[in-house]
């Protein structure tokens, strides 16, 4: 089994910044791609951003220039650094993993989600 744990979620003003954290454990071989998504009350879960295991990242245009993701793939992390944060980016931000396991079988993965809401 694999398991995402986030963390970093919270209440800030708008303006300000967060961290989000989320560490994969488990059965892994390795972890192709990560990425952050999040669901707003009333709206279908959307990316926010993306990440492979070569580093190449991508990005929704709402948070593009604001958030940025990275990973550290020694330590099965990636995180998302959201800056210059707006009400609208209040939401439940669910860390998802694609990942070959020790078997040799692919899951994709998520988190329990972190509550992150931005006030005006």
């Amino acid at each position: 089994q694999v398991q995402l744990v986030e963390s970093g979620g919270g209440l800030v003003q708008a303006g300000g910044s967060l961290r989000l954290s989320c560490a994969a454990s488990g059965s892994i071989f390795s972890i192709n791609a990560m990425g952050w998504y999040r669901q707003a009350p009333g709206k279908q879960r959307e990316l926010v951003a993306g990440i492979t295991s070569g580093g190449n990242t991508n990005y929704a245009d709402s948070v593009k220039g604001r958030f940025t993701i990275s990973r550290d793939n020694a330590e099965n992390t990636v995180y998302l650094q959201m800056n210059s944060l707006k009400p609208e980016d209040t939401a439940v931000y669910y860390c998802n993993a694609i990942v070959t396991t020790t078997r040799g079988g692919y899951l994709e993965v998520w988190g329990q989600g972190t509550l992150v809401t931005v006030s005006s």
